[in-house]
């Protein structure tokens, strides 16, 4: 054992129930060839104690479903979970958790078993996506002892790989919904914000399919082909 998995708080023993529900969530494949309309897509948000990766936690988590090209409503989740020895930062307030909330949250590994019973095989789409598959997946090893493997695309990236013309490369969720002109509902918290998350997506895919990008696979190679030359144009 390195000194660092002995410094690492231990995961909370599972049940057996638990143990056996971890046992049977499927192994999600890579991309593939199918129409994006095809693809089921999970889009998620989280909310967080702070932005440190290493140290802060998973708060909330709000997801809803794209399937057959639209919304479905009947596919959502949201759950807080319930956090008692982790000082509150300033800005967890603004998403309207206070403590009285997060402690009357739900437990956290039946909430992440939850969340990736509903997830299944599908891949997952944020905004800022690297922050959201990092603290998820650090949460899922810690309460679980899992390892998040499902495919993650971030619509930070497509948004201004299919729309160039917007010059708004590093804008935020909200410099995007502005610029569509999409109603934000009632944002800074994580369901409302992936709801507006998969609401752009949905326009990105129509922009995606305008420009013969018509299948998960593809558009995922595209992006790896875009961020190279972002970081080859920083130089």
């Amino acid at each position: 054992m390195s000194l660092f998995a002995w410094l690492r708080p231990a995961s909370a023993a599972l049940s057996a129930e638990q143990q056996q529900r971890r046992e049977r969530l499927p192994v999600a494949p890579p991309l593939g060839e199918c129409s994006l309309r095809e693809q089921r897509w999970v889009v998620l948000d989280l909310e967080t104690t702070g932005l440190n990766l290493n140290r802060d936690q998973v708060l909330s988590i709000g997801a809803v479903v794209i399937e057959d090209g639209a919304i479905d409503f009947s596919q959502q989740f949201e759950r807080t979970l319930q956090r008692t020895d982790h000082k509150l930062s300033p800005s967890v307030l603004i998403h309207g958790l206070g403590p009285s909330a997060i402690a009357a949250g739900s437990d956290p590994v039946e909430a992440l078993l939850d969340f990736m019973e509903f997830v299944g095989d599908s891949p997952l789409l944020a905004f800022h996506a690297p922050f959201d598959q990092h603290m998820l997946g650090r949460a899922l090893k810690d309460s679980l002892g899992y390892r998040l493997q499902h495919p993650f695309l971030d619509v930070a990236e497509m948004a201004p790989l299919l729309c160039p013309q917007a010059h708004i490369r590093e804008a935020g969720l909200d410099d995007w919904m502005g610029y569509f002109k999409l109603q934000a509902g009632e944002r800074h918290h994580a369901a409302a914000d992936a709801l507006a998350t998969a609401e752009l997506a949905l326009i990105l895919f129509s922009r995606a399919r305008q420009q013969q990008i018509h299948s998960p696979l593809n558009l995922q190679q595209r992006l790896s082909q875009w961020k190279r030359r972002q970081q080859t144009h920083s130089f």
